[in-house]
Formats: C-alpha cells, sequence, structure tokens
C-alpha cells in the first residue's frame, strides 16, 4: 500500500509538472498572468508531492519491506537506522528520487520571491526548472522506478515488477543485500546531498539566463537577481568535492584523494566552468562587457551538471562511484544534446542584442586578466572533457577502448593551474579600464619581495625540484598579495576612522562581502594549492611483510608490527585488525590500528587505513594482507603524505569565504533607519 501511495504521488508529481510547463508557455506567450500565476502554484506544489515520494520510500527503507527490489539491493536488517535513511540515495533508483526532490524544493523557492520587477522572466523560469524537474522525473516513472516489487510466477520464477503480473504472488525476501561497504563511510552520507544541491542550484541562473534570452532582455538583470544562487550552487559543488575527496583518502585505501575517476572529473567540470561563470559576471556588472561569454559559460555549466549527472547513471564509463550500467543513459544523452543545441540556438537569435557596452583597452586591466582566467578555466575543462569522451570515441572508432590515466591529467592540467595561481596574484593588484607594466609593479612589488624570501627559505630547507620551487612560489605570492591587498585596505580605515584594526577588518569586509570574501575564497584555494604539492610531490611509500615485532622506516618513521586479532561484529562485519607502533626519529608517538572490515550482507570488504596525522604530514598505513590462522605476520603498505591536512584545512577556508561572499546585505530601508537612529542619538547627546 504505501509504495503504491508513493508511485502515486510520483506520478501525480510528473503530471503537475507538465501542466505547469504548458501553463507557463501559454502564459508566456499570451502575456496573461492568470495562467502563469497557474504554473507558479503547480511548480509550488511539486515539492510537497515529491516530499510523499521520498518520505514513502525512506519509510519502506526503515521498515526493513524487502519485496521492494530498491529496498533489498541497498538495505539489509544489520544496517544501523541513520544507513538505511540514507540509503535513499545509495542506489540509482532512490538517487534519482534525492535528485528531483533537490530540484523541487529549489524550484519552489525560486516562485516564493517576490517577482515585481522581473514578472516577464517568470514564465520562463518556470519552464526550464520544470522541464528539468519533469525529466528526472519521467526516469523514477518509467525507466528507474524505485517501487518495483519481487514476485512470484506460478511456475516458480522470480519476476520484478510495479504492479502483479496474473497469477503471481508477492516474493518477500528474509533480508536484504545491505548497502555498498563504501557507501557506509560519514563522508559519503554527506557528499552525495551536497553535489546534487550543487548540480541544481546551477539550473536556476541557467533558467533566468535562458528567460532573458526568450524576453530579448540584454541587460545584467538576470546576473544580479541570480548572483546569490550562483554562489549558492559553488558553495555545494565546492563542498561536495571536497567531501567526496576525504572519502577517497579514507577509504579507498590507496593514499590519494583525487584519482581523475570518471565520474570525479564529470562533477568537477561544472565547477571550473562555473568558477570561470562566477568571475567573468563580475565585469558584465561593473563594465557591461561579456554579455555573450556568459550566456555560453552559463549554458555549459547547465550542459555539464546534465552531463555530470548522466556519467554517473548511466555506466557508460567504468568508475568506483558510478552504477550499474542501465537504460538511462541514450535518454540523458538526448536530453543533453536537446537543451544545448535548443539554448545556443536561443543565444544565437539574440547575439546581436548581446553587444558589449564596453571594449578591452589594455592587456594588463583586470577586465583582460579576468577574461584570460576565463580562457585557462575553460581549457582545463576542455582537457579533462577529452579525457573523458576519448575511451568512448577510441572504442567507437577502433574498437578498443583506450583511456587516460592520471598522469596525463596532471601533465595536461598542471601548467593551466599553474597560470590560474598567478593570475590569481596579479589580477587584484591590476586597475579597472587601464592598467600598465609600470603601475602594475608599483603595486606588487611589496608582496613580490616577501615571495622571493619564501622561496629562497624553502630551498634552505633543502628542496631543489624545479616544479616544487615554482609551486611553492606561487602559493607564496598569492598569499602575500592578499594578505598585502586586504592589509592595505584596513589600514586606510583604521587610519581615517580611527577604528580598532580588528574592527576595521570586520567593517571593511561586512561593507564588500563579495569583494572580501572572494579573498578569504583565494586564501583557501591557495592553502589547498598547499596541500596537493605536498602529497603529488613529496609523497613516499613502501610496502612489507612482518612478523610480530619486526619493523620497517619510511621518511622518518619508523612502525613495528605488534599484534593482529580477527572477530565477527554484532553489526554483521568480521573485523581483521591490526596493532603497530610508530616511531620518529627513535621517539615513541602511539599506535596506528589499520584494518580491514568484511560486510556479511554485502559480500564485500572496506579497508580503513590507520593514520597519524599532523599539518605537516601524514603516516598512512594499510593492512594489505595476512594469513587467516596465522596473526603472526601481516603484510602492510606504508605512505608518508606530507602538507595534505592543508588541504583539508583549505577546503573550510573556501567553504567559509563562499559563505561570506554570499550573505546577504542588509535592506536599504534597514540602513537608511540604522543610520537614522545613530543620528537621532548623536544629536540627543550632544
Amino acid at each position: 500500500m504505501l509504495a503504491d501511495f508513493g508511485f502515486g504521488a510520483l506520478v501525480i508529481t510528473f503530471l503537475v509538472a507538465l501542466f505547469g510547463i504548458g501553463a507557463a508557455v501559454y502564459g508566456g506567450l499570451k502575456n496573461s498572468n492568470r495562467w502563469v500565476e497557474s504554473a507558479r502554484l503547480a511548480m509550488l506544489l511539486t515539492f510537497p508531492l515529491i516530499t510523499l515520494t521520498a518520505l514513502s520510500i525512506i519509510i519502506l527503507l526503515v521498515t526493513r519491506q524487502y519485496q521492494i527490489q530498491y529496498v533489498y539491493n541497498v538495505t539489509s536488517d544489520s544496517m544501523p537506522l541513520y544507513l538505511k535513511v540514507t540509503a535513499l540515495w545509495g542506489g540509482q533508483a532512490g538517487s534519482l528520487v534525492l535528485w528531483s526532490w533537490l530540484m523541487s524544493a529549489f524550484a519552489a523557492a525560486v516562485t516564493l520571491r517576490r517577482w515585481d520587477r522581473d514578472r516577464e522572466f517568470l514564465p520562463w523560469v518556470i519552464v526550464v526548472s520544470l522541464v528539468t524537474l519533469a525529466f528526472f522525473l519521467g526516469l523514477s516513472i518509467f525507466v528507474e522506478n524505485p517501487f518495483e516489487r519481487f514476485w512470484l510466477s506460478s511456475s516458480g520464477r522470480e519476476i520484478v515488477a510495479l504492479f502483479q503480473p496474473a497469477g503471481a504472488t508477492i516474493l518477500a525476501p528474509s533480508d536484504g543485500r545491505g548497502l555498498n561497504p563504501l557507501l557506509r563511510h560519514p563522508g559519503m552520507i554527506i557528499h552525495p546531498p551536497m553535489l546534487y544541491l550543487g548540480f541544481v542550484s546551477f539550473v536556476i541562473p541557467y533558467a533566468f539566463a535562458i528567460a532573458a534570452l526568450v524576453t530579448g532582455r540584454s541587460d545584467d538583470r538576470w546576473i544580479r537577481v541570480t548572483r546569490r544562487w550562483t554562489l549558492v550552487a559553488w558553495l555545494f559543488l565546492s563542498l561536495g568535492l571536497v567531501l567526496g575527496s576525504r572519502w577517497a583518502y579514507d577509504v579507498l585505501g590507496w593514499g590519494g584523494y583525487w584519482g581523475w575517476d570518471p565520474v570525479e572529473i564529470a562533477a568537477f567540470l561544472p565547477w571550473l566552468s562555473g568558477t570561470a561563470f562566477l568571475h567573468s559576471v563580475m565585469i558584465q556588472e561593473k563594465r557591461g562587457m561579456f554579455k555573450r561569454w556568459n550566456m555560453v559559460l552559463v549554458i555549459v555549466t547547465y550542459s555539464l551538471v546534465i552531463f555530470g549527472t548522466f556519467l554517473t547513471r548511466s555506466g557508460v564509463l567504468s568508475s568506483v562511484h558510478a552504477f550499474a550500467q542501465s537504460a538511462i543513459g541514450p535518454l540523458f544523452f538526448g536530453f543533453i544534446g536537446i537543451t544545448f543545441i535548443a539554448s545556443l540556438a536561443l543565444l544565437l537569435i539574440r547575439w546581436n542584442d548581446l553587444h558589449s557596452g564596453g571594449e578591452l583597452t589594455s592587456m594588463l586591466s583586470r577586465e583582460s586578466l579576468f577574461l584570460l582566467n576565463n580562457l585557462l578555466f575553460m581549457l582545463i575543462v576542455l582537457v579533462c572533457f577529452w579525457g573523458l569522451i576519448y575511451p568512448l570515441v577510441s572504442e567507437l572508432f577502433t574498437g578498443q577502448k583506450v583511456t587516460f590515466g592520471p598522469p596525463w591529467y596532471e601533465r595536461t592540467t598542471g601548467p593551466l593551474f599553474a597560470g590560474l595561481l598567478l593570475l590569481m596574484g596579479v589580477a587584484p593588484l591590476s586597475a579597472w579600464g587601464h592598467s600598465t607594466i609600470k603601475t602594475l609593479g608599483r603595486a606588487i612589488w611589496k608582496p613580490a619581495i616577501v615571495s622571493i624570501l619564501v622561496l629562497i627559505a624553502v630551498i634552505a630547507f633543502g628542496i631543489r625540484s624545479a616544479g616544487a620551487l615554482l609551486a611553492f612560489w606561487l602559493v607564496a605570492f598569492v598569499i602575500s598579495v592578499t594578505v598585502y591587498d586586504y592589509g592595505r585596505a584596513v589600514w586606510a580605515r583604521h587610519r581615517r576612522t580611527q577604528e580598532a584594526l580588528p574592527l576595521a577588518l570586520w567593517k571593511l569586509a561586512g561593507r564588500n562581502r563579495r569583494r572580501y570574501g572572494g579573498y578569504i575564497i583565494h586564501l583557501g584555494i591557495v592553502l589547498m594549492s598547499l596541500g596537493v604539492i605536498g602529497i603529488e610531490m613529496f609523497q613516499t611509500q613502501t610496502q612489507g611483510t612482518l612478523k610480530t615485532g619486526e619493523s620497517m622506516s619510511l621518511s622518518g618513521y619508523t612502525v613495528t608490527f605488534r599484534s593482529l586479532a580477527e572477530w565477527n561484529n554484532p553489526d554483521g562485519r568480521n573485523i581483521a585488525r591490526a596493532v603497530v607502533d610508530v616511531y620518529k626519529d627513535g621517539t615513541y608517538l602511539g599506535q596506528l590500528t589499520p584494518r580491514r572490515d568484511f560486510y556479511f550482507d554485502a559480500q564485500q570488504s572496506m579497508t580503513i587505513p590507520g593514520m597519524r596525522s599532523t599539518m605537516d604530514d601524514d603516516l598512512y598505513l594499510i593492512l594489505v594482507d595476512w594469513e587467516e590462522f596465522n596473526t603472526n605476520q601481516a603484510t602492510f603498505k606504508l605512505y608518508h603524505n606530507p602538507l595534505v591536512n592543508w588541504l583539508w584545512l583549505g577546503g573550510f577556508v573556501l567553504i567559509l569565504g563562499t559563505l561570506v561572499a554570499a550573505w546577504p546585505d542588509p535592506e536599504p530601508e534597514t540602513v537608511r533607519r540604522r543610520e537614522a537612529r545613530k543620528t537621532t542619538a548623536q544629536v540627543t547627546v550632544g
């Protein structure tokens, strides 16, 4: 009964979405507010309806309704309650429902804003949002239905179907298969929703861009309306990527955080184009330039969002993240093709209306450097996209699937990322409109000297690799520029207002959250770069088989094998855990306990490394193998990962900066009332 109720709510949501599309198109073409308002209410209604579907699935998961195929595939009796709830996005069918639920939430939130000034955008924003939502709802209804059940035919054959076949009876297994052990890590509980929130949030700026094209609005109003939506989308996508990296570091057991996996790259692509878009829209707002380019960027970002979901769900490329191959791949590909071609056609129709209001007058102006920044981002997008699709292209034309590994991506994208870091240091000190080498040099010489002193210190520590020295110099240069520019503004305010320096810093950031939040974001990116430099350029590893009491050494550390125990846990796991003593330069530091957990329900194992973490480095130990009846001997793999924890610290700083930049400014009326009260108080005191 509950499955029928959830499916019914899903179908009704789909029908309401289709009605909303039709009503919005008719209302927009006929300029009928009644029909547009009806479409708006339909979009609002999709959220509570799809919420009923999601709640139905969660209840089925929690109450162990194993006759439902999806419940059987992702839960088991041994799983704790919180994992049963989060199993909503543990499989393909449920994750598509989650995508639809989040999309409906954001679409409904858009309709709640005041539309007095931008009423002409409303019908087309509704159309784009509901077309996207209807596509995912259609997948859940017709292709990947989460409510299909097991049936036993009269001949004894098992059947999976939504409705009862003739003569069949319901088949309810006694236990489920259980969630993939890799998905039971806390990072994977939070990572997919964050990533999906980033994906669906980017639909909103795209919807407004298409609305601007349809209505012929060539001003930057659509950008101003969606500025915060874009920042929120970028925030969630950034958080999803950082959490995914941490999950890979903690669970996959290969000592790294990023393996250039196809699904990792597919999630990274819209982040890259979205970051380019965030930089580029500032030029349109300030200088009236790059209007066509911004339209291209937002269309590409939307297409990459759908493409990322397509890669994860279609199974066309092998990945530790991708679900099993299914029939939804061609449907995704068709939807991407139709929306991309339609968007570009609409852009070409309005091309002449989107002429820029200014010109580039200096190669060193901030506008020019931002444009170069955009080109580097899009070059990285093209490189990564080619790396993704080349296996498909090679298989199509040669019959053999040829893939690119991490070394290829690192060689091709490394110089481009270095160029972005350099621009991150130079662009904030360049002037709008016109800048010369002389004026830029006067602004940049102090932080440049600081960065050179840091470089000398790095050389004194014994680092001689040219690539590492360049990387450390770039990091020092960007930090020096950011701190110098921020500090210079704080000092100027302090001298002008006589405020204490911390208060001046606080108020300065509050008056221009977007600029100074961006500085914090830059610091976060640079700190993350420091972690990347450490692990990519200085990671060392070794492997060995040790008997009890034997040791192996790496980068000044010594690990000594003490014991190994294996037992069955009450929660359905077989646990094998080693105890290892850790020393550095002869000083005892403590113990590590790497282990392997084997889950009986899923018949899969998960490797849990033992880690000793400091801001200097990580010692990362993996239990590779042991003899079942001889716990006095085991094989270990040991990694030394310098500076890797700056990667996670930088992620937190990046999130903080995004929150500062996206924090809503007080309403002008509120500011006026506050200033009036302050003036009145001063007069009264006087």
